[in-house]
């Protein structure tokens, strides 16, 4: 299992983008995997990149602004608490402080009620098939190597999983996958990431994958009273 190092969360004032890493080389393959797997949910959008005390170059901002316009993104704000990325931010034109109105909804959005509808799908994917939606996504069927599954909010399949989803992709640390079988060839929550081993033998059983102490865990998947 890796951590993906950068975190995506939707705010009133548009996509809060967090790096948790200093590499900007690991940041910039970061987004750039997260940006085509949740592309539908973050084109077109505004982002805000939260630095804190971390630095940007003239170089890595180019290549920063670059990578977001390829999706279409508008890079609106960089926020920084250090004097000299603030010359470097500012001299691009781009805002180091967001508006006084703004500043006081930094926190990210509570899910609506509208976020919270689920898709119902009724059929196996099969490879090169993809499902994006922003609210929760229930499959009655497989999702089979090479299918793509990505939800803002949780996944449920009452089948077997192979291939790739992604819940919570706006961000959402409460979502959760669960399945009958869950053997995916690649399994995200939020900013995290995970992979079934190769040499993994286990008896199929339904099980429940959550974050877990900033990591993925799985579970068997049980009634609960």
């Amino acid at each position: 299992m890796e951590e993906i190092p950068v975190t995506l969360k939707g705010t009133p004032q548009g996509i809060l983008l967090t790096p948790r890493v200093d590499d900007w080389a690991a940041i910039l393959r970061g987004l750039t995997l997260a940006l085509q797997d949740a592309d539908a949910f973050f084109r077109g959008g505004r982002v805000i990149v939260e630095l804190g005390a971390r630095t940007i170059s003239h170089e890595q901002l180019v290549a920063l602004r670059e990578l977001l316009e390829a999706h279409e993104m508008d890079l609106w704000a960089i926020l920084t608490d250090d004097p000299t990325t603030m010359r470097v931010v500012r001299s691009y034109g781009i805002r180091t402080r967001l508006p006084a109105a703004a500043a006081a909804q930094r926190e990210p959005l509570e899910p609506t009620e509208a976020e919270y509808n689920a898709m119902l799908v009724q059929r196996t994917l099969r490879s090169g098939q993809r499902i994006h939606y922003p609210g929760h996504i229930i499959i009655v069927g497989d999702i089979n190597p090479g299918a793509e599954v990505v939800a803002g909010g949780s996944i449920i399949v009452w089948g077997h999983i192979r291939g790739l989803v992604h819940a919570g992709a706006l961000g959402d640390e409460s979502a959760v996958i669960c399945a009958l079988d869950l053997a995916p060839a690649q399994l995200r929550i939020a900013g995290y990431i995970s992979r079934t081993p190769e040499e993994r033998r286990r008896k199929t059983q339904p099980e429940i994958a959550s974050i877990s102490q900033n990591r993925i865990i799985a579970e068997p998947w049980t009634a609960r009273g």
